[in-house]
């Protein structure tokens, strides 16, 4: 992800939700709610609260968890579970950047 700073933080969900915006061609008006989870390494910032300080989802419930924590838990993740309205017929596209492809080996082999 980056570290954590709050710039890190920020930089990190604005650049989550931009792509998982692109690559599933949502609009944020189709955006129910978003629930944000960090693993508990980060702490310097609500990505919340940097979310819709950066000018997006200004009426969209959003709400931050801590992932739960055992042996050999990853670190420096922030993950992001989005309802919305879909067109039919079109599945979600899963989206992980910045390392986080790492928590899906099935989808990159070799990370």
């Amino acid at each position: 992800m980056g570290g954590n700073t709050r710039k890190a933080i920020g930089d990190s969900i604005t650049g989550l939700m931009d792509t998982l915006l692109k690559n599933n061609s949502l609009k944020e008006n189709r955006i129910i709610s978003i629930v944000i989870s960090v693993t508990v390494d980060l702490t310097a910032a609500n990505p919340a609260t940097l979310l819709r300080g950066s000018g997006k989802f200004a009426s969209t419930p959003l709400f931050t968890v801590q992932e739960a924590v055992f042996d050999e838990s990853p670190r420096d993740i922030i993950r992001v579970l989005v309802h919305a309205r879909k067109r039919s017929g079109r599945s979600p596209v899963p989206v992980y950047i910045n390392g986080a492809e790492k928590l899906r080996t099935d989808l990159f082999p070799g990370t």
